[in-house]
C-alpha cells in the first residue's frame, strides 16, 4: 500500500467536484465545502458519530460503552444513541434511530470537525455535540429510549493536540469521495443514566473516539472498520484499522497513535473466521475469534469478541446489515522507530457493514 501524506492546506475538491489529491494527514488539511460538490444532493452524506467506552476490568466495575450519531444522508437522516454493556457472559445493547427523510443539508452539519455545533432536536430526542477549544460536549436527552424509559448523557472528551487520522480517497466514480477523520484518545468524563443507573466515565482510564464524514458515496458498500483506545503503561495507545472506503490506493487509513503521536501503518486484514466474500453477511462467524495482520508486519493482533451488535434495516431501497463486534484484544503494534509495542486484553470493537442507500 501507498500511503500519501498531505502536509498543506488545500481545497478538497476541484471545479468538476473530483478530489484533488487522495492520500491521508495528520490532520483535517482538506477544506470541505458542501457548495463545491458536483453531485446530487440525495448522495452526499455527512456525519459525526462519537463512542465511548469504560473498560470494568481496570478498576473491577462493569464494563460498558456508549455511542451517538448525528447524520445526514441525502435522502435519510440516521439520529442514533446505543447503550451498551460489555461484560463476558452477561453483555446486552439498546439502540434507538431516528429516521428522517430527506434532511439533505437542513442539519447543517459544520464543514469540518474543528468548530461548530452539531444538534438535533425533535419531540422524543434532544442532542448536541459542541465544541470549544479542546473540549467536545456530549448531551442527550432521549425520551422512550426503552420500555418507556428516557436516558440522559453528559459527557466531556478532552481532546489533545496530537496527530488524528485524515484521509480523502475517491470511489471509482466521477464526483464521489469519501472524507473523514478520526480522533481517538479522548479522555472522557461524565455519564450516562438510565433505568436508575447511572455510568460514569473515568477520563484516567477512559477513553472517546470521534468518527466525523463527509463525502459522495455510491451506492453500494461494504467496509470494515475497528478503532480502540487504551492506556498502557503511563502511556496513551489508540489505533484506528480499516478497508473498503472507495479507492484506497493513495492511502489507508490504518494507524497507531501512542502519547498522540501517529505511526502509520499499511493494508491490515481482519480476519473475521469463514469472511470469503465482502458481502456475504451471514456466513463469518464473528463470535470466534479473529487474528488481525497488517501487509508490513507492525500490527498483529488476536481479538476475541464478547458481543455482537447485530442491526438489519431492509426498506428495499436502503438496507443497512451491521455487526459491530466488541471484544479483547491482545497483540503488538511496531512503531516508526522500530519500537515495538505490547497491548493485552484491551476492549475495543471491529466491524462488518454492508449497507446499499
Amino acid at each position: 500500500m501507498r500511503n500519501h501524506e498531505i502536509t498543506e492546506k488545500m481545497p478538497l475538491l476541484d471545479k468538476k467536484g473530483d478530489l484533488r489529491e487522495p492520500g491521508w494527514a495528520k490532520q483535517l488539511l482538506w477544506t470541505y465545502t458542501r457548495n463545491d460538490i458536483r453531485a446530487p444532493k440525495f448522495r452526499i452524506k455527512e456525519w459525526d458519530y462519537y463512542i465511548v467506552i469504560h473498560d470494568g476490568k481496570k478498576d473491577g466495575t462493569e464494563s460498558f460503552a456508549a455511542a451517538f450519531t448525528i447524520s445526514d444522508d441525502g435522502y435519510v437522516g440516521l439520529q442514533s444513541v446505543s447503550l451498551l454493556h460489555l461484560d463476558e457472559g452477561n453483555a446486552s445493547e439498546h439502540t434507538e434511530t431516528i429516521l428522517n427523510v430527506f434532511p439533505m443539508g437542513k442539519l447543517r452539519l459544520p464543514e469540518t470537525s474543528e468548530s461548530g455545533n452539531v444538534t438535533y432536536k425533535d419531540k422524543r430526542l434532544n442532542m448536541r455535540f459542541e465544541k470549544e477549544c479542546c473540549k467536545r460536549h456530549l448531551t442527550c436527552e432521549f425520551d422512550n429510549f426503552q420500555d418507556g424509559k428516557k436516558l440522559t448523557a453528559d459527557i466531556t472528551l478532552i481532546q489533545g493536540k496530537g496527530d488524528t487520522m485524515a484521509i480523502a480517497t475517491p470511489w471509482d466514480k466521477k464526483k464521489h469521495f469519501y472524507y473523514n477523520q478520526k480522533i481517538n484518545c479522548m479522555a472522557a468524563s461524565g455519564e450516562v443514566n438510565f433505568d436508575g443507573k447511572t455510568y460514569v466515565f473515568n477520563p484516567e482510564n477512559d477513553y472517546g473516539t470521534l468518527d466525523w464524514g463527509r463525502g459522495v458515496w455510491t451506492y453500494d458498500n461494504t467496509w470494515y472498520w475497528g478503532n480502540g483506545n487504551a492506556v498502557i503503561g503511563e502511556h496513551s495507545f489508540g489505533f484506528n484499522i480499516g478497508y473498503g472506503f472507495g479507492n484506497t490506493a493513495a492511502a489507508s487509513e490504518n494507524i497507531v497513535f501512542i502519547d498522540g503521536i501517529a505511526h502509520k501503518l499499511d493494508d491490515v486484514d481482519f480476519g473475521i473466521p469463514n469472511d470469503r466474500d465482502p458481502k456475504d453477511m451471514d456466513a463469518p462467524d464473528y463470535m470466534s475469534p479473529w487474528h488481525m495482520t497488517s501487509s508490513d508486519g507492525r500490527f498483529e493482533a488476536d481479538f476475541v469478541p464478547v458481543f455482537d451488535r447485530f442491526a438489519k434495516m431492509d426498506f428495499k431501497l436502503i438496507v443497512s446489515d451491521q455487526h459491530q463486534v466488541f471484544g479483547r484484544m491482545t497483540g503488538h503494534a511496531t512503531l516508526d522507530s522500530g519500537k515495538v509495542v505490547e497491548f493485552k486484553d484491551i476492549l475495543v470493537f471491529a466491524e462488518k457493514v454492508h449497507n446499499r442507500y
